[in-house]
């Protein structure tokens, strides 16, 4: 990245307002927002590694002390509120797409409404707060930024991957099998296309952002046509 780059008076009024502070660390900003269709030298990669870190410690200490859940539903609770499909939810609560720094194709290819990127950028922002405002001050945002989340309940219910393969074990079936028939789009705005079966029952195909998202949305589907 260069170093004359510099933050748009929108966008660092935007990071301001959400409490990303820190403006002798612009660069550190900059890099959380770039995404590498833009050729930069430096892109959110780095960031999003370690914010993805400091997220899951804060989500596991907050969770930790709301309750005496076992562990195997503080984990369930855990995954949902830290996976990609959250952070990219809270990226679009919080406006943040039209302040991603894309490439102009992927841009023109609905960059800035990609699951992938969104929570991924959303990651890198967290990582760069806690190197530029240090530990406290991100456990505040994330405890903000994700408090509906959280007291929503997220999570709280089984993941339906895991309650159709429960179901399956009970009806005595075979274990449900998943397979990617379709993936189309360029890779920062992929679209994958699943199918899951359960021999001697059916199938069913569902399309997300991430091979994860449409596993999870074939079996939900499975479940209330066939369960």
């Amino acid at each position: 990245m260069s170093d004359s780059a510099t933050l748009e008076p929108e966008t660092r009024s935007f990071l301001s307002g959400l409490g990303f502070e820190g403006g002798a660390q612009e660069q550190l900003w900059l890099e959380a927002l770039t995404h590498g269709s833009t050729g930069s030298a430096r892109d959110y990669q780095r960031l999003e590694f370690l914010g993805d870190r400091v997220l899951g410690l804060v989500i596991a200490e907050w969770l930790y002390e709301q309750a005496d859940d076992a562990e195997g539903k503080l984990s369930q609770r855990l995954n949902a509120l830290v996976s990609r499909e959250m952070c990219a939810r809270i990226a679009r609560a919080i406006g943040l797409p039209p302040h991603i720094r894309l490439g102009a194709q992927a841009r023109a290819d609905g960059g800035t409404e990609s699951d992938n990127i969104l929570g991924d950028v959303m990651e890198a922002l967290l990582g760069a707060s806690f190197l530029a405002q240090g530990f406290e001050t991100t456990r505040l945002l994330v405890r903000r930024l994700w408090a509906e989340a959280v007291s929503g309940g997220a999570g709280a219910s089984k993941h339906p991957k895991s309650a159709l393969q429960e179901w399956a074990a009970g009806s005595r079936r075979r274990v449900p099998e998943y397979r990617v028939v379709d993936r189309s789009g360029p890779d920062h705005a992929a679209r994958f296309t699943v199918e899951v079966s359960v021999k001697g029952v059916g199938q069913i195909e569902a399309t997300g952002t991430s091979k994860a998202e449409a596993e999870k949305l074939a079996a939900q589907a499975f479940m209330e046509k066939f369960a």
